[in-house]
Order: C-alpha cells, then structure tokens, then sequence
C-alpha cells in the first residue's frame, strides 16, 4: 500500500463523526431526490401507459340534447379519429346502512361494437348484461369505501325515479383516475361514486332516445385540438352545446396533473437546498483539514509527490466521504419511493402503480453526489494543489486581536470569565461564525419548511370552509328552478336559513386570454357564502359589475376597474361586457361572482335559481337530507362538514407522511451541521483548551466552554433559520401555486417550535458526542511546540 494511501485511510478514520455527519445530510438529500423523482415517474409513466391502454379521449363536450345521426358528422370532423355519444346523469345514491347524503355520475357504457373510448377496467365482476337494465359496474374508490362487491344492490334517484341498481362489477376508468365531485376541491369516496350502466336503459331514465347528452373525441396525430373544439362548438350549439374542452380542463386530469408538477417542484427543491447543505459542509471540512495539513502537504511535495498526487489523495478522500452517503441514499430513497407509491395508488386509482428504480434515477443520484463533491471541495482542493513546499512550510501569520468592547469593564462586572472568553471567540472569528451561524440556521428553516404543508393546509380549509363558506349543506337542482323552491327549502323542518345561488357555464375573454368556469349569481347581502378580500375581511357585493378572485383576475391580466367580456355558453349565448370591480382572494379554485339579480338580468331570467347553501338547526342534519332525498328536483347535496371529514380521511395519510419523512431529513441535516461545526470547532481550538487545562480548568469547566460556544451558536442561528425557513416556504408556495388551489404562506408557533427544539437538541446531542475527545485530550502532544 502506498504511502498516501494508508494516509487516506488513517484520516478517513480519523474523520470518521464528521464523515457520518456529511453522510446523513448526503442520505438525506440523496434519499429525498430518489422519492420524489421515482413517485413522480411511477404516477407519470403508470398514467401514460393507463391512458393509451384504455383510449383516454383527447376532446370532452357536454351539450343539453343532441340527436344519436349526429355523430357521423362529428366523425366527420377533419382531425377526429373516433366520436362517441354518452348518457350521464347525476344521480342521488342510497346505500343500506349509510344515512348520509350520498351522490353520484352514472355514464352510459358504448354499444358493443361501437367506440371504446374511456374504456373500463374490470377489477372485479363482468360487464352489465346488455338485457339487464338494472346492472353497474361500480367505481373502485366508492365501491372499497362502503365495502360493495359485485351481487350487492344500490338504490339511485335517476330523474326523479327511485331504481334499484345490482352490482355487475367493480371497475375503473382514465377518466376517473381521481374520483372527485365538480366543484369540490378534496375527494370523498364515500359520499360520491361514479357508475357505468348501459346507455338504452339510462337514456330511456332520462327522456334521451335516440339522443345523447355528452361526446368524446379522440383526435388523430398532428391535429390541432383548438380547430376540432371550435368545429364541434358550431356543430353543437343548435342542440345546447355547453362548450368542449381538451384534456387540460378534465377534472380528473387536471388534479393528476397538479400533482405531478408538486412532486416536479419538490424534486428541483429539495434537491437543491439539500445540495447546498452538503456542499457547505464539505467545503468547511475539506478547507480546514487542508489548512490544517498545510505542513504535511508542503513535506509531501518536498518529497517528490506532484501537485496532482496530492490533488488526488484529498480527491480520493472527499470521493469516500460521498460515497459512504450515496449507496444508503438510494436504498432509503427506494424504500420511501416505494411507500409513496403504494399512498398514491390508494389516492389516484390505476389498475396497478408501476413503480421502478430505472438506470436514470441511479444517474441523477450519483450525479447529485458527484456535483456536492465538486461545489463543496473546489476551492479546499485548489487550494492544496496550488501551495507550494516553501510557502506550507511557513507558519502561518497570526491572527491580529484588537481590545474590543467584550474587553470592557462593564462587560467584565456583567459576565463571568468563561462566557467572555466564548464570546471572544465568536467575535474574534467572525467568518467562520458566520458560516457555522448560516449552517445551522438553514437546518432550522429546513425543518421549518418540513413542518410547513400540515399547518398551511390547515389554515386553508379554516379559511376557506369555515370562515368564506359557513353553510351545512349546498343543495345542487337537476335544473333551474323558479325562486320559489328557495322557499320550499326553507319551508323544510330542520333548516334555519336559505341563501339561493345562480350559476352559469361562461367564458371569461381579457384580448387574447380567455378562461372557461362558471360564473355565480350570489344574493347581494348573503351570509352562508362570504367573499374574502386581500385582509380576510368579507368583500361586499358590487350591484353591478363582476368580483374576480385575484389569481384568476392574474390569469387574465384585469386589474379592478378594467373591462372584461363574458360569453354565456347556455341559454341565448350572448356576449356581454362587464367591468371588473374588486378581487376576491381564495385558496380553492377561482370565481367569477356577480350579485344575483344582475346575473338573472343579464340571461333574461326573473327568478331561476341553481341551488341554495342551507343553514341547519342543531342536530336536524339527518332530517334534512332524508327530506332532500325525497326531492326528485335535487340533483346533489354537498355535505360541508363531510366534505372536510373526507379531506382528512383521504389527503391527511400523505400529508403527514411526507412530513414526518421531511422532518426527518431536516433533522439529520441539523445533526450533521451541528456536529461538524463542534467537531471542527474542537479541532482548531484543541491548543488552546489544553492550555486551560494545563493552567487548572478541570475537564467540566473545558466541557462548559465547548458547549457555550455551540448553544451560543445555535441560538444566535434561530432568528436567521427562521427567516431563510419563510423564504424557503415562500418558495414552496409559489412553486406549489396553481389554478386548481393556492396554500397560504402560514408558519405557526408549534412549527417555529418544534424547528428550534430540534436545532437545540442536535446542538446537546453533538455536546454529548464530542464530550469524550475533550475530556482526552492529550495536553503533552497538543501542546508541542511546532518547528
């Protein structure tokens, strides 16, 4: 073995707590990429392959009533490669032992032979029988939350008529990857379900013969999606096309795809925060040892070792000192890759995750350590291949102390020697406790970020549903109904308060950018739905004109008092011009809103309503929503407080998972900072502390010294770690910013808390560790004489 080799060996050894140290922060960082990125192309290339295997339609078009001969035209279509009518209807569910208020889409199945788009996958049972109306296949989510296998029976309101509806299989579709209710921001599979019956029987329900409500368009390859929608637009709109739309505005997809852009955003984060920590320890490592060993490195050289022999024996060893952080990195990120998937497979429903850790995720780990050795070890390496033997062989000049204010007879009388002399060195060494300061700070806002998704979601739904939406139950109508069934609805025992609601399908158009939603018609002093302006206070409803929330108002570059046009997509179809009044600000979704009267005005309507939000009286709820079943009017009734208990049951899983695991990789990032900087610490100050102890300070008092400094440090980092965790939330945010929801930038107390608590309690357990090398410091060699 060489002699640079059994070097490398005995200082690797040497430097075995701090190579941990750099090792648990590397397996951290290296561990998050491989989760990210692996959950990420699993739920991508699963969807992909989802999508293809079962023809997932490109185009989606709703329209009132179109005939059955109309889809030869629409095939017809230049760039259409197949057109497929539907049935669907939103239905009311009842489920034997379940008393709340439970709804549904049932979607007509293709005639065999005919079509295929959006087609299903039996997980269970068989297609319904084509001479069996009554027959489903039911969705898996629905089906698994209220235990349903194929043989078991349902009972659905369809128009009105109660239908027993058999189970003929349990299924899953690419159009309902993420089975959500329209509007609602969070799933609730036990309170909406979707279903697939034969469309003969469920258009006959629906006075639809020879008529369907819906098409699906596969577009061939190379068309272009905007020309085929404004095709079909002008071919349905005699029949009360309601606008198509591409894939990017399908609920299902739109969430699947939010998704896949939070875990992008994550991957790009993390792994560059986390490059960075490492990096920084490396460079403080690898720059002291070599200032340490700048002797050694002199006589190496003076003995015949070239500059590039030297370069790589402290190559070698910052390539050890990653490595030992690579291999654990991977496998841990596997494993945790792995447990998000399996979450994401109950979240999203595919026929199965394919999770994999392909050749390129291997790249990018070994990439990801490869750029922490080359950022972190630079400037220390360059610094060992420039010095020459004369200039290594020159001791260094030594520091210049100047009498400062510490050295004060006021700070003398206050604070006690030992605290003076901790407080001497900080200041005396501002750089490197300006760094050690930096990098315990960025470990507390590491962690702070960690703890910072469960708190912001929190605040999102206090605000958004409990403080801007304060009803019990929204009540959605098959159709638009006279004002008078407001006051029916208030008429029902168990309700203290109605507030009716319009809405209307739209488009919003600011010059050449336009959005699609449905604009709501909201009583002019309404209680049960507030709107919220930039404090959080409620907004008041203009007379006229149109509220915008402020992402959307973004969107469409409007400011207030700037003109926006709004076409109806329903009813006469008419374009009108409004101007744009206030902006609301919301964390689910964007809205348009305009007072109710002025919405009637403007489509020619004295009283149609959409809906009503309810208000109930204290435990009539069950009441009401048997009262609401019996309606055939009611299309669906949203449960507010269901729909938040639905959240919990469904998002909390992965909320807190990711959390615990991001706390957990913020906390080995602190311990690793923290023990390099005591580590480093002691070894630049070992002269020094045995010299007190040479002069009479027994092993407790040096003790004390060492841990003054590191509790001295972590505290003065908090204040900063605080600040860079807001950034780094800051950024989070913004990253995390989409159409479909906004979390707000929300820090607790318990957040800032627990962050602290970790930094303090890394700082004793790196006090504990370095307790046995203070109190075995060899006071004869430290104290040697150096030539």
């Amino acid at each position: 073995m060489k002699a640079l080799d059994r070097k490398l060996w005995r200082e690797l050894r040497q430097l075995r707590g701090q190579t941990i140290a750099i090792a648990l922060v590397l397996v951290a960082g290296i561990a998050t990429v491989v989760m990210s990125l692996t959950a990420y192309r699993a739920l991508h290339d699963t969807r992909e392959r989802f999508y293809a295997g079962y023809r997932f339609a490109d185009v989606f078009a709703p329209v009132v009533r179109a005939p059955w001969p109309l889809l030869e035209e629409l095939r017809g279509l230049e760039g259409v490669q197949a057109a497929e009518g539907r049935v669907l209807a939103n239905v009311n569910l009842e489920i034997e032992g379940f008393d709340d208020a439970a709804n549904g889409l049932i979607v007509s199945l293709p005639d065999p032979g005919q079509g295929g788009l959006n087609a299903l996958f039996l997980r269970a049972g068989r297609l319904p029988d084509p001479l069996r109306a009554n027959e489903v296949v039911l969705g898996e989510a629905f089906a698994e939350a209220h235990g349903l296998r194929p043989g078991d029976s349902l009972a659905a309101i369809i128009n009105g008529r109660r239908q027993v509806l058999q189970v003929a299989g349990i299924g899953l579709s690419p159009e309902f990857v993420y089975q959500i209710r329209p509007g609602d921001a969070f799933p609730d599979y036990r309170r909406y379900g979707v279903l697939w019956m034969q469309r003969e029987p469920l258009a006959a329900a629906l006075d639809l013969d020879g008529a369907f409500n819906d098409v699906v368009l596969a577009l061939r390859r190379g068309a272009r999606e905007a020309d085929v929608i404004d095709a079909l637009d002008a071919l349905l709109a005699p029949y009360g096309g309601l606008g198509a739309h591409g894939r990017e505005l399908q609920t299902s997809h739109r969430f699947l795809d939010e998704e896949l852009v939070q875990l992008r955003v994550m991957v790009r984060m993390f792994s560059t925060v986390f490059l960075a920590v490492a990096a920084f320890l490396l460079n403080i490592v690898i720059g002291r040892l070599v200032n340490t060993q700048r002797e050694q490195i002199a006589v190496l050289k003076a003995f015949g070792y070239s500059r590039w022999e030297v370069g790589r024996h402290y190559a070698a060893l910052v390539g050890l000192m990653v490595g030992a952080g690579l291999v654990p990195g991977v496998l841990v990120g596997a494993w945790l890759g792995r447990g998000m998937a399996d979450l994401y497979a109950d979240f999203f429903r595919f026929p199965s995750l394919d999770w994999s850790l392909d050749a390129g995720v291997l790249a990018l780990a070994v990439a990801f350590a490869a750029a922490v050795a080359a950022l972190g070890t630079a400037t220390g390496l360059h610094r060992a291949f420039a010095l020459s033997p004369a200039e290594g062989m020159r001791p260094e000049a030594p520091p210049v102390f100047r009498r400062g204010r510490l050295e004060g007879p006021l700070v003398q009388h206050l604070v006690d020697p030992a605290a003076r002399m901790v407080l001497r060195t900080l200041v005396r060494r501002p750089l490197r406790t300006s760094l050690t300061v930096f990098g315990i700070g960025l470990a507390c806002g590491i962690l702070l970020m960690s703890r910072f998704s469960e708190t912001a979601i929190d605040q999102m739904i206090e605000l958004q549903l409990g403080f801007a939406q304060r009803d019990d139950l929204a009540v959605t109508f098959v159709e638009p109904r006279p004002a008078r069934a407001a006051l029916e609805l208030a008429a029902l025992p168990g309700v203290a308060a109605v507030e009716p609601f319009r809405q209307a399908p739209v488009v919003l158009r600011n010059g050449h950018r336009e959005h699609r939603l449905a604009v709501l018609g909201l009583p002019a002093r309404g209680d049960l739905r507030r709107l919220l302006g930039p404090s959080l206070a409620p907004l008041p409803l203009p007379a006229d004109g149109l509220v915008l929330t402020d992402y959307l108002a973004g969107m469409l570059a409007l400011q207030p008092g700037d003109a926006v046009e709004m076409e109806f997509l329903d009813g006469r179809r008419e374009t009108v011009s409004l101007t744009v009044r206030s902006l609301s600000h919301e964390y689910l979704g964007v809205g348009a809103y305009l007072e109710l009267s002025a919405l009637q005005r403007l489509r020619g309507e004295q009283d149609s309503l959409s809906g009503a939000w309810l208000r109930l009286e204290p435990g009539a709820r069950e009441q009401v929503i048997r009262a609401l079943r019996a309606r055939p009017g009611v299309a669906a009734a949203t449960d507010r407080a269901a729909m938040i208990e639905g959240f919990r049951d469904t998002m909390a899983e992965v909320v807190l998972t990711f959390t615990l695991i991001a706390t957990a990789m913020a906390a080995a990032i602190a311990i690793g900072v923290v023990y390099n900087s005591a580590r480093i610490s002691l070894s630049e100050r070992s002269r020094e502390l045995a010299s007190l102890r040479v002069l009479g300070y027994t092993r407790a008092e040096v003790r004390a010294l060492v841990s003054g400094e590191l509790f001295t440090l972590a505290g003065l980092a908090l204040l900063p770690g605080f600040a860079l965790g807001y950034a780094l939330c800051g950024l989070l945010v913004w990253g995390f910013e989409s159409e479909l929801y906004r979390i707000p930038l929300a820090l607790s107390p318990a957040g800032l808390g627990t962050a602290g608590l970790v930094v303090l309690a890394a700082t004793a357990a790196s006090v504990l560790a370095v307790r046995r090398r203070v109190d075995g410091l060899d006071l004869i060699a430290v104290l040697k004489t150096k030539d």
